[in-house]
């Protein structure tokens, strides 16, 4: 009799044992979860703001026998969710502290009649080559020079193809080790057009998160 009494008595602690460390368990979970809400909660609201700021807003143009050069900076942040998505907005995060010290860049390139402008009355060469020239050389062609002095040259240079549907041709510039508040002057040196070099000044510090 006293046996199964003590065996009761075990059994209910264990039980009582098991139900805490399972209310703990709960507790914790709940904990993280509400933290990552949280966390997410304000990354949206970063995004927002920045979304609502103009996030295309910072865009300096020029005009070149019949040909507009648009260079526009390009928040990192939405570079990161042109690739990433928005479901994992802590991902996005981490991944912006990873590399703000980069930059991208986006500059159009549109005859002023919306004509292709590559054809070879624009670029002196065939139209194979003027391709080629866009997509392999060109990025050496770009460089910036930082608020402090700083000459970087680009990392790589991506050409969108639109296979003739927009009248514009589209590249992405990567540069990197630029500080994230510095401003900085894009230097472009046209040996496709010919039109000599052209200077691209952003004034303002760059939008982040």
């Amino acid at each position: 009799m006293k046996e199964t009494k003590m065996m009761r008595s075990v059994f209910c602690r264990s039980k009582k044992n098991i139900l805490f460390a399972f209310g703990c368990l709960l507790l914790l979970f709940s904990s993280c979860v509400k933290d990552k809400k949280v966390q997410d909660s304000k990354i949206e609201y970063k995004l927002f703001n920045l979304e609502n700021s103009g996030w295309k807003s910072k865009s300096v143009s020029h005009f070149l026998s019949d040909i507009e050069y648009k260079a526009t900076l390009v928040p990192l942040q939405y570079y990161i969710l042109k690739n990433e998505g928005n479901k994992d907005l802590q991902k996005v995060d981490s991944i912006y502290e990873s590399l703000k010290d980069e930059r991208v860049i986006e500059i159009e390139f549109k005859q002023e009649q919306e004509d292709d402008v590559l054809k070879s009355k624009y670029t002196n060469r065939d139209y194979e080559s003027a391709v080629k020239y866009m997509s392999f050389i060109i990025k050496n062609d770009f460089k910036i020079v930082t608020q402090s002095g700083d000459t970087i040259p680009c990392l790589g240079a991506t050409f969108e193809r639109n296979f003739k549907v927009a009248p514009f041709k589209r590249l992405l510039l990567h540069f990197g080790n630029i500080l994230p508040e510095e401003n900085i002057k894009l230097i472009y040196e046209d040996h496709l057009f010919g039109n000599g070099i052209l200077k691209f000044k952003f004034t303002e510090t760059p939008i982040k998160l």
